[in-house]
């Protein structure tokens, strides 16, 4: 029996180590993007240094905010999408204190603009790899 005991709690010790492992990978790559995403809308909005003291934290919440709120409830649309709205409006209200009220309009819009970019890119790269699809690289220079 207690050896029924080790060997099961091996097993899920082994299991937690590995999917806190999977996290870390995912939050540094996920911490470097938001990074990238974050200096590209302060550079966008122009925004001096105190300015952008104060407004990192704000967005780098909202984020985390974001990704939270798209796990709980990808299963169902249409809240999904009025918790992102309620969301960006919590977050308009507080950049407005720190920013004037065009420049927090802005956020959302330059924060589309980078992960359109951003996906184009990972495209453009997924084309340009050894073996890939010919056809469609041939159709796009055309």
């Amino acid at each position: 029996m207690k050896k029924y005991l080790v060997i099961i709690s091996l097993f899920l010790i082994t299991g937690f180590s590995v999917a806190g492992q999977e996290d870390d990978v995912a939050d540094d790559k996920m911490g470097k993007l938001q990074q990238r995403m974050t200096e590209y809308i302060q550079k966008k909005l122009n925004l001096s240094r105190a300015e952008a003291e104060k407004f990192r934290p704000v967005f780098v919440r909202y984020l985390l905010d974001l990704r939270k709120t798209h796990r709980e409830f990808k299963g169902d649309r249409p809240v999904l999408q009025l918790k992102i709205a309620e969301l960006r409006v919590k977050v308009r209200n507080e950049c407005r204190d720190i920013l004037d009220e065009p420049r927090a309009n802005k956020i959302f819009e330059y924060q589309r603009e980078f992960e359109i970019k951003v996906k184009d890119e990972l495209d453009r790269r997924k084309l340009e790899r050894p073996g890939g699809n010919i056809r469609r690289t041939r159709s796009l220079l055309d």
